[in-house]
């Protein structure tokens, strides 16, 4: 990986070095004036309030479960085994009605009227790039333009997410393909990704999305604690997509994205990344950290109360993260009790039928539809609401909720429906319990 590290860096090198003379810092001001990093939106100054738009144009089975079971077929977990494992028609028709009626225009009517400025949109690389006999149905791509377009009428800002890579960064399923991250091991995968971000930027930095799409995320959740090699290449591959987005025009123009890049902590601590891509060498990067309390035996067996002290803990390191720090997922759940959460066919933590679990309790009352939530459960998830959304705003840019909806199995992880239940107030802003009631 050293030669594209030198690629990198002798290429900021000589654009850092071509603005030496007081009349070409005049011409790059100008420039930045023309087409500034970040115009259309005050990162740094004003909250990022947000939805992801989870289980569109990257599946996950536990958000649209009646799209994996329709296929009668429980060796379809994931992207990957929906293209493989049916004929191609079949499955083309069932992404293309899904992708017709799982999001719609309507829905991005209810976010902006539920006082929301961003919505997080995942997309996998395969949308843009499919070889060597790749499985993967495309047809996204155009699903995302209506959702940009959809999104500049209700005067929302689009964060573009790249939630998969060639050989999975993760081996989630969220990742495309569940099972091995690979990504790491092949050279051209990580080129390959490269590539898809720098035609993203290049086609959603022109001046017709300008102001609406305002972020772009380089890579979703790649597990560098899985081992060294991930690690390493991630680090560097951070430097070359930001290359690759912040000039996506060049060898032919030295002009800038004008874009947010967004990186994901890759599930280090923030620390880590103390002395990377800082001003005045990079511009306008900010962190993005997933705050989630339920995928382990230990968080499954806290209470409610130590889930929002779980929360108030981050705030010393959120507020000392080195760089723009945005809390792309979260969510309400308390337990892994949503149905496939952990994989299809995948049971929960909490009731002891994930493998090698514990029994901590019943999922009764923890999942499903929202009706059937008691009273006091629907007191701590708006605690749990009123804890999260202070910490991350106080403490960082603000926060992306995971997600804006699911079926009606999950109502704990739908933004939607928590709206619908009264546990998530129709103003953001709103908060029933204070931070120092929460936190002490």
């Amino acid at each position: 990986m050293m030669v594209p590290l030198v690629r990198s860096l002798g290429l900021l090198t000589l654009l850092l070095s071509v603005f030496t003379t007081a009349d070409a810092r005049d011409a790059k001001l100008r420039m930045n004036e023309a087409r500034g990093v970040n115009v259309g939106w005050p990162y740094g100054s004003s909250k990022i309030r947000g939805v992801n738009i989870g289980g569109w144009l990257v599946l996950e089975s536990w958000i649209t479960p009646s799209l994996f079971t329709a296929t009668n077929n429980d060796k379809i977990i994931d992207e990957w085994t929906f293209g493989q494992l049916q004929s191609k028609s079949v499955a083309q028709a069932a992404l293309q009605s899904h992708w017709d009626s799982w999001i719609t225009e309507d829905d991005f009517r209810q976010i902006a009227a539920a006082g929301l400025n961003h919505v997080r949109i995942p997309i996998g690389y395969w949308a843009y790039d499919i070889s060597n006999g790749e499985p993967y149905i495309q047809g996204q791509a155009p699903y995302l333009d209506k959702a940009i377009g959809w999104a500049k009428t209700y005067g929302l800002k689009v964060l573009i997410d790249l939630h998969g890579a060639p050989g999975s960064q993760n081996g989630y399923d969220n990742s495309g393909k569940l099972g091995s991250a690979l990504w790491a091991t092949n050279s051209s995968n990580v080129l390959r990704t490269k590539n898809v971000l720098g035609q993203l930027s290049k086609t959603y930095s022109d001046p017709s999305y300008y102001g609406t799409v305002t972020a772009l995320s380089l890579l979703n959740e790649p597990a560098t604690y899985l081992n060294d090699q991930l690690l390493s290449t991630t680090h560097q591959f951070y430097y070359d997509g930001y290359g690759a987005t912040r000039w996506p025009w060049l060898p032919s123009s030295a002009s800038k994205s004008g874009l947010l890049i967004v990186i994901h902590d890759g599930f280090q601590p923030l620390s880590y990344w103390s002395n990377y891509m800082s001003e005045p060498n990079f511009e306008s990067v900010a962190l993005d950290t997933h705050f989630y309390s339920v995928f382990s035996q230990a968080e499954n067996q806290m209470t409610e109360a130590q889930h929002i002290a779980a929360v108030c803990d981050k705030q010393s390191s959120y507020a000392a993260a080195p760089l723009w720090l945005v809390v792309g997922e979260w969510s309400l759940a308390r337990t892994d009790c949503a149905k496939w959460l952990n994989g299809r066919g995948i049971g929960a933590r909490y009731d002891g039928t994930y493998p090698g679990s514990t029994r901590v309790g019943s999922c009764d009352g923890f999942s499903g539809a929202g009706s059937t939530f008691s009273s006091s459960y629907k007191t701590f998830l708006r605690r749990y609401w009123d804890v999260q959304t202070q910490v991350f705003e106080n403490n960082g840019q603000g926060w992306i909720f995971w997600a804006w909806k699911t079926e009606t199995g999950s109502a704990e992880w739908s933004y939607q429906a928590g709206i619908a239940g009264g546990w998530i107030p129709s103003n953001p802003t709103s908060h029933t319990n204070s931070i120092s009631s929460l936190c002490g």
